[in-house]
């Protein structure tokens, strides 16, 4: 009965990984630049966090059923963080819209932005 549980627990996680949409946040700067990071939404808070030249940090969740899911950001270009920039890393647009995964690059001359289907995301 246990091994049961601990199935069913597992399948729950599993499919609400692929059912879920997420934001991915890259860190491409040069010099050895760190990138400071917060997302909000309605309902959830990710971070502050500081990500490491070449790191990037993953954030999964689920998109509510009013297709109204919204993360806001800001990003702030190390090392002093004077340089920031405020912008919508994922909207949904309408209530068909799973998502999928918004992968944001920070790199020098901006942030670059590649939305990517939830299948087939690893």
């Amino acid at each position: 009965m246990q091994n049961l549980s601990i199935l069913l627990v597992c399948s729950f996680c599993i499919l609400g990984h692929v059912s879920s949409a997420g934001i991915r946040i890259g860190n491409e700067l040069k010099n050895k630049k760190l990138l400071w990071m917060r997302c909000y939404s309605k309902d959830d808070v990710i971070g502050p966090l500081i990500i490491p030249i070449g790191g990037h940090r993953f954030n999964y969740f689920g998109t509510n059923i009013f297709a109204t899911t919204r993360f806001m950001c800001t990003l702030r270009q190390g090392p002093n963080y004077r340089h920031h920039q405020n912008f919508t890393a994922f909207k949904l647009y309408s209530a068909s819209d799973d998502g999928g995964v918004w992968d944001w690059r920070a790199r020098e001359d901006g942030i670059y932005l590649k939305i990517k289907a939830e299948r087939g995301v690893n």
